[in-house]
Parts: structure tokens; sequence; C-alpha cells
């Protein structure tokens, strides 16, 4: 048997579903270590003699059996990118290398206790860690209230609408989703980018909920821009950036 790369066990796609010409979820079986909900682990493939990883969200809350675990990955193809590309050729049965050892601090554990209010703000494929742990959260009554916002450029890039749906009607108003779409007029949707959307209330207005350093956490997943500019637009609005130190109201996650 040829040795495995270091950090990674042999994964094998069971199932794929694309979304549109460029967006896509891989199902991935792969004998990984245990995770929570919003963590994330290592894709790789050959290219030539090079490994190429990048790092990839688990969407589905932890699903072990056996030792192995069933992996939901969203992903987009960059045309420009060393290892999308090789993903989204990737079909039902073949091999892809994971990482062993999912790692990643934006996870509930997190979150301090006293905290009643959650929200996620998050950019494309980075919806994908919310929905896992929206999943997770289902048998919890944890929270008051729930907000998830996903920004996109198009209509078409908004995926997952069906689950989300699902969810906002199992959490019985308990889970507000705010779509947000920058490049057309969608019915239902905001128009805008994440940080001016917060800045002039709009975000709060669509959520029928407002900030409170006591009460509320936000999450922040996706695109360094967005994540840069919002973290900026949060500490106008009073939060602070949460530290395990120092607690405060908001943290992020990205993963280039």
């Amino acid at each position: 048997m040829t040795e495995l790369p270091h950090g990674l066990v042999l994964g094998k796609v069971i199932d794929r579903v694309d979304w549109n010409e460029q967006l896509f979820t891989l199902f991935v079986r792969a004998p990984v270590q245990s995770y929570v909900a919003g963590q994330f682990t290592k894709l790789a493939l050959f290219d030539g003699n090079e490994l190429v990883r990048r790092a990839y969200s688990m969407v589905n809350a932890p699903k072990i059996h056996e030792g192995e675990a069933i992996l939901e990955f969203l992903v987009i193809k960059d045309e420009q990118g060393l290892l999308s590309p090789k993903l989204h050729a990737l079909n039902v049965d073949d091999d892809i290398y994971v990482g062993s050892t999912p790692s990643g601090y934006m996870t509930l554990q997190e979150v301090p206790d006293h905290v009643e209010d959650l929200w996620m703000l998050s950019t494309g494929t980075a919806v994908g860690p919310f929905l896992s742990i929206l999943e997770e959260l289902a048998s919890s009554q944890r929270f008051n209230h729930l907000v998830l916002v996903h920004a996109v450029r198009q209509q078409k890039d908004l995926t997952y609408s069906e689950r989300i749906q699902q969810k906002v009607t199992l959490f019985e108003g308990k889970l507000k989703y705010v779509p947000i779409v920058s490049r057309e007029l969608v019915a239902g949707a905001l128009r805008g980018r994440i940080p001016d959307l917060l800045l002039n209330g709009e975000l709060q207005r669509s959520a029928k909920l407002d900030f409170n350093q006591e009460r509320s956490f936000v999450f922040l997943c996706g695109n360094p821009g967005m994540v840069r500019d919002t973290s900026e637009s949060l500490k106008t609005l009073g939060l602070t950036k949460h530290l395990r130190k120092k607690p405060g109201q908001f943290s992020s996650e990205n993963y280039w």
C-alpha cells in the first residue's frame, strides 16, 4: 500500500450535487477523527507530483459510524485555482485525500454562556459551517434568537435554500434567514454588502433584532474583505472582538 501523505487519510466521493456551473457539494466518506459542528478540515489531490490541499468546512453536523464519517463540503470552482477545478471534476467512487484531524474555533463551545442572540454572517460557500451549527442546535434551547445571513453576488448562488427553510420552520420563529444579493435585485433579499447594511441598520431591520453587548454574539465567515470590513462595522456599533482571555461579541474564521 502506498504511504499516505502526512496528516491525510484516503476518502471516497459517495455523492455530489451541482447547484450551478460553479457551485457544487461533495459528499465524502473518510476515516477522520471526531469533530464538532462549525469546524473544517483539508481536502487534497495531486497536481502532477505536487499535492495541493485547501481548507473546507463541513456543511453537516458530525455523522460518524464505525470509525468513518460522512462529510459534506460546499465548494466553488475557481478557474484559476489549483484544487477546486480538480474537485469539480470528481465523480462518485473517486478517491480524495482528507485531513485526518478537523479543527477550528467557530463552534458553539466558543460562544459565552450568557449569550441569547447568535448572529451568523457569511458570504458564498462560508454558509456551510453555519448549516452544520444549526443542525446541532436543532435539539437545543440555548438561544432566544438566531440570525443566518448569506451574502452572494447572484440569486443562483443562494445554495441550500430548501434546507434553510426547513430549519426556519423547525425553529418556529427563533431563526431568521436574511439573504443578500449584491448584483441583482431579488424579491425577499437585501441588496448590498454586509458591512454597509449593518451600518445603515437595514440588516437589523430585516432580522427584526438589534445588537446588544450583553445579549449578542456574532460569527463571521467567508471572504476576508467581508470579515475585515464587517469587523470594523461591528466595532462602530459598539461590539468588540472576542478573545478567550478577553470575551467580546464577535469572532471570525476565514480560510484564505
